[in-house]
């Protein structure tokens, strides 16, 4: 039987979850399949995995290019249209095929901790991570709002975040790189005052499994969440997109 190939598209993505989870879950279930990270410099070196002759059964995005990707698929499922990112492509019938499986894993993760005074939440970042989190608030019902170094007309900025802001979003979500290994002291600079036990906090990274971020929440007693769960659920959803 042939080998499949499958890979994760991004840049300088050595610490990348995705290959080794694959590569383990592989081996597991004894799959005659490959995983590799194509660490392209410049998204229009994407042209080469999307000719059918690479022969490639699928691929995740990460950053930088879940959003500029795009214009090169010849189809986005509605998820993704909606989204505006995309972070997984499948290949069906000569056709390359952009998905987004980032708000279902993290609607996923998240579930199992919302209550009822969850209504409001902050979404600090406004990359392509975050835009998939803002679909998933959505979809579940919860007012949201980005928080920018450089905010848009609808978007609010750090410096006019202030403590009763911040006591009346009671969920929190970091979508920055701020407190990624090694950087690990690193932090989003929200006033931590207005933070208690009713909230949560939901960082999108993983490494290390407790950042700054986190650390800070637990210390006030807030429920907090990595983005590893998220990461596997997504991860996941990737695979069943793939064999369908």
């Amino acid at each position: 039987m042939k080998t499949r190939k499958f890979g994760l598209l991004g840049k300088e993505i050595d610490y990348s979850f995705s290959r080794g989870y694959f590569s383990e879950k592989f081996k597991a279930e004894d799959l005659n399949a490959t995983y590799e990270n194509f660490d392209f410099q410049n998204i229009e070196l994407v042209t080469t995995l999307l000719n059918p002759s690479a022969q490639i059964s699928g691929i995740n995005i990460t950053i930088p290019y879940k959003e500029s990707i795009i214009p090169y698929l010849d189809e986005l499922q509605e998820d993704a249209v909606n989204i505006g990112a995309v972070n997984t492509v499948k290949f069906e019938d000569g056709k390359s095929i952009g998905h987004n499986t980032d708000f279902y894993g993290f609607t996923k993760a998240l579930k199992p901790h919302l209550k009822a005074h969850h209504k409001k939440a902050l979404i600090l970042g406004t990359g392509g991570a975050s835009k998939a989190i803002a679909y998933s608030l959505k979809k579940l019902g919860i007012n949201y709002v980005f928080v920018s170094r450089n905010p848009d007309f609808n978007e609010m900025s750090y410096h006019n975040l202030d403590e009763d802001i911040v006591r009346d979003y009671t969920l929190i979500i970091n979508c920055t790189p701020l407190g990624t290994h090694p950087n690990i002291q690193q932090k989003p600079q929200i006033p931590y005052e207005g933070i208690s036990e009713k909230h949560i906090m939901f960082d999108l990274i993983y490494n290390p499994s407790e950042t700054a971020f986190l650390k800070q929440g637990k210390s006030i007693g807030a429920t907090i969440v990595n983005g590893l769960k998220m990461l596997e659920y997504q991860a996941e959803k990737s695979w069943e997109i793939w064999n369908s």
